[in-house]
């Protein structure tokens, strides 16, 4: 059964997590593989999980570490598909790699949003997506406005102010390529709370 809209979850650590949304058919799959990270997920475990899945991309998120690190550092992951990085100015030495590109980026005003249209038709001609994050921004009319300008002119994934009630009206009325929501840690090996992330994705499903 798939889902009524494009999907990414970040920061997987566990393959409770990995195997649920994969067989809810979720897009794309993201690990930190930010090596201070309390998220990191070695070679070894990424093998590990990766080996009781299919039908889903892999992204490797990173923070802080130079893109020459990443490319090498990725030659343990084969399988990886896409690269995930937070400093804009790693851009240049990634886009003509054979990985996709998601741009991670922290909005807190108005003004952070407007900065981004402004380089949008760069991110649409190197073919980068914009995944947009916040902890202070609330989707009221302003804001939507400016993520439906934005998502005119470039790829857009959400990662805030999502809920089960009104994700898909959110992605319908914005135009935003879709949306991303956070893994987590097991409760205890194979116990996971899924209730938040089941209850979005759920929702997402398309019927018979």
């Amino acid at each position: 059964m798939a889902l009524k809209t494009f999907v990414k979850i970040s920061t997987v650590n566990n393959l409770s997590d990995a195997r649920y949304c994969a067989g809810m058919q979720v897009n794309l799959m993201g690990f930190c593989l930010e090596e201070n990270d309390k998220n990191f997920v070695s070679p070894d475990k990424f093998k590990e999980i990766t080996g009781w899945i299919s039908g889903v991309e892999y992204v490797a998120e990173f923070s802080h570490t130079h893109p020459e690190r990443i490319l090498t550092f990725l030659k343990g992951y084969p399988e990886i598909h896409y690269i995930e990085i937070k400093e804009e100015i790693h851009l240049k030495m990634l886009v003509n790699t054979s990985y996709g590109i998601i741009l991670n980026q922290k909005v807190e005003n108005i003004n952070d949003l407007e900065d981004l249209i402004g380089k949008s038709a760069s991110y649409h001609d190197f073919n980068i997506t914009l995944l947009l994050q916040s902890e202070t921004l609330e989707l009221n009319k302003e804001v939507l406005k400016k993520i439906t300008k934005l998502a005119s002119k470039c790829q857009v994934l959400l990662d805030f102010g999502i809920d089960a009630d009104t994700v898909l009206e959110l992605v319908e009325s914005t135009g935003i390529k879709g949306i991303s929501m956070q893994g987590g840690d097991e409760i205890k090996p194979g116990l996971k709370d899924f209730d938040e992330l089941s209850e979005i994705l759920e929702s997402l499903e398309t019927e018979d």
